[in-house]
């Protein structure tokens, strides 16, 4: 035993011992994936997945709704978010235990737009790549007058049940059902959790009260209300007018 713990410890020293290593030099190459990588490409995996994929992609390719126009994603207000908050909004009423009062979705966690036409799940998974789940936050008057004020400076995001005025960059109206938000009372904020957390520059939405959270996949709700209402369509009607 004696004899061991001396060689480990022999070891030790003559690593101590040892000039540190120091990168000297540095190379690297870039490899394109694409096509000319096919011919590297294993043959009977490839074959392998191949009906797996046909099966994939006939899921994906089932009709569960119609657009008649386009929908598109644009600030400060466009006919995606629109229907996107609108359907957050309208299966957070179906699923929360309480009433909701708006919705909220970030221009950004749109990925695609939808061309006029059937509307697939394949769209939904485009549109929707992310597992983010509803939530539906307590939300203070005041915290959201600063949520407002937010979409003022970067110029106009999704919201479904509010309507906001802008000029000069600073809100002078926000609405929901018509009247003024008042800050001295609490609000039921529909959003996704990844938002709660006040990313993409969301911070009010961090400041909420409670947080209740659905465990449902958003992109699964936007499944089932394409599936309730049958025909996918929105307006632009100056929800969002930051004056741009």
């Amino acid at each position: 035993m004696k004899k061991i713990v001396l060689y480990v410890f022999v070891l030790l020293v003559f690593a101590a011992c040892q000039h540190p290593r120091v990168i000297v030099s540095k190379s690297s190459k870039i490899h394109m994936i694409d096509s000319s990588l096919d011919e590297v490409a294993d043959k009977e995996y490839m074959e392998y997945l191949a009906p797996i994929k046909a099966d994939l992609e006939e899921q994906l390719n089932v009709k569960i709704g119609y657009a008649p126009e386009d929908l598109k994603v644009h600030q400060p207000e466009c006919t995606m978010l629109n229907w996107a908050t609108d359907a957050l909004l309208a299966m957070a009423r179906q699923y929360s235990p309480e009433p909701v009062d708006i919705a909220v979705v970030n221009i950004s966690g749109m990925r695609c737009n939808w061309g006029k036409g059937n509307i697939t799940f394949k769209h939904v998974f485009e549109l929707m790549p992310f597992d983010n789940e509803l939530v539906v936050l307590t939300l203070s008057g005041q915290d959201l007058l600063e949520l407002c004020q937010v979409f003022a400076k970067i110029g106009g995001e999704g919201a479904a049940g509010m309507r906001i005025k802008v000029s000069n960059g600073v809100v002078t109206e926000a609405t929901i059902n018509g009247e003024a938000i008042d800050p001295t009372k609490q609000y039921k904020v529909a959003t996704s959790d990844y938002l709660s957390q006040g990313n993409d520059g969301m911070l009010p939405l961090k400041n909420h009260i409670q947080c209740w959270n659905s465990e449902e996949k958003i992109r699964d709700l936007y499944i089932e209300y394409i599936k309730q209402v049958k025909v996918v369509e929105a307006k632009v009607d100056g929800r969002m007018d930051v004056g741009l």
